[in-house]
């Protein structure tokens, strides 16, 4: 379960909603919930070393057609703003400004190669594994499919889902995030194969997962 991430309800739902998905298609769906994919602690850097440069600069200003030089005062400062931009880091929009796209991009990505393999998408009879990986922090989707269902469904169709799932994370609970993503992956398989086998086993579990 995604424990406190979703709620119990919610985490139904999401588990209905794969059920149905897996029923009209040949994928296996695995949803996976993320607080986030990396503690970006060259964010906290960054923001440090702005705060510092902010307060050495603060110093270099003139006061009453002063200016403050020499003693403490410089250096305290430089010091306060170090702290100023630690405590502003932590701040998750100015966090993420911070780390910067790309950083968040490739975090999530391997992160959501990470728990591809931890679950074992791989190991369906016909490769038939979906990953739907959420990531909160970044405000991020991953949709990564097993080659049963890549030969189907291009990469771009996923990365199309993924962003358009994305979208709505700024306004949207989780909840209804994998919903949307649970029923758009369903729908893409069900249009593009493969087909759902007259004996089809349900091989991986419907409920969503927590990320490690």
């Amino acid at each position: 379960m995604a424990g406190e991430l979703l709620s119990a309800a919610g985490a139904d739902a999401i588990r209905r909603a794969v059920a149905a998905a897996e029923a009209e298609s040949g994928a296996e769906i695995v949803p996976v919930v993320a607080p986030a994919s990396d503690d970006y602690r060259s964010a906290t850097w960054a923001g440090v070393a702005a705060g510092a440069l902010g307060g050495a600069a603060l110093a270099a200003l003139p006061v009453d057609g002063l200016r403050i030089a020499g003693g403490w005062a410089p250096a305290a400062l430089a010091f306060a703003g170090a702290l100023v931009g630690c405590l502003l880091a932590e701040v998750p929009w100015l966090r993420r400004r911070l780390a910067g796209s790309a950083a968040l991009g490739l975090r999530v990505e391997q992160a959501a190669g990470r728990e591809f393999l931890r679950h074992e998408l791989f190991r369906t009879r016909d490769r038939t594994g979906v990953l739907i990986y959420v990531s909160l922090f970044e405000r991020r989707v991953s949709v990564l499919a097993d080659e049963g269902v890549y030969r189907a469904v291009a990469q771009e169709k996923w990365d199309e889902l993924a962003r358009a799932v994305a979208a709505g994370m700024k306004s949207r609970p989780a909840e209804l995030v994998l919903l949307e993503a649970v029923a758009s992956a369903g729908a893409l398989v069900k249009e593009f194969g493969p087909r759902r086998r007259s004996d089809d086993a349900n091989e991986l579990p419907d409920a969503p997962r927590a990320a490690t």
